[in-house]
């Protein structure tokens, strides 16, 4: 049975798509993740690892306002991150992960959130928030890679043909 990078790289390949990721929480481990398939390189750009919110304006174009209003945990940041590393690459196709791993949180933030964004050339980007739980941060963490694994497998839409 195909891993899910495996059945992502496949469709990508199939769909004539490019790969680009923006991380905070992660880490770089959906890069990771796409990187571990030999032959990645045909339909992965880059991956933007952006922990703090300096380097999420610097490199994504993460307007300060945004983060001010909404804190680096939301949906607006995540929205910005994905359309910032789709505009600063050569992708087609690009994911946002940003959110609270743990341990800690707070009231209105609590561990195991997590925002994602997935930005196409073209499309409306889309937003979601997965509420994983206070699971511990290794997965949380690991959570959070394969859900955004999986938007980026779903956006690619199904294939019959391959894993």
């Amino acid at each position: 049975m195909a891993s899910l990078a495996e059945t992502l790289l496949h469709r990508a390949r199939a769909a004539g798509a490019v790969i680009a990721t923006a991380e905070s929480c992660t880490g770089g481990m959906v890069a990771a993740a796409i990187t571990d398939v030999a032959g990645s390189s045909t339909v992965f750009d880059r991956g933007l690892v952006t922990y703090s919110n300096a380097a999420k304006i610097a490199l994504l174009g993460v307007r300060p306002e945004t983060l001010a209003a909404h804190g680096a945990v939301s949906e607006p940041v995540a929205r910005e991150m994905a359309e910032g590393a789709l505009a600063r690459s050569e992708a087609s196709l690009a994911v946002a992960v940003t959110g609270i791993a743990g341990p800690g949180g707070s009231e209105h933030k609590p561990e195991g959130r997590v925002c994602f964004a997935l930005a196409r050339r073209g499309k409306a980007t889309g937003c979601e928030t997965v509420e994983f739980g206070a699971r511990g941060r290794d997965a949380v963490r690991a959570a959070a890679r394969d859900h955004a694994l999986n938007m980026l497998v779903a956006a690619l839409g199904p294939d019959q043909a391959g894993p």
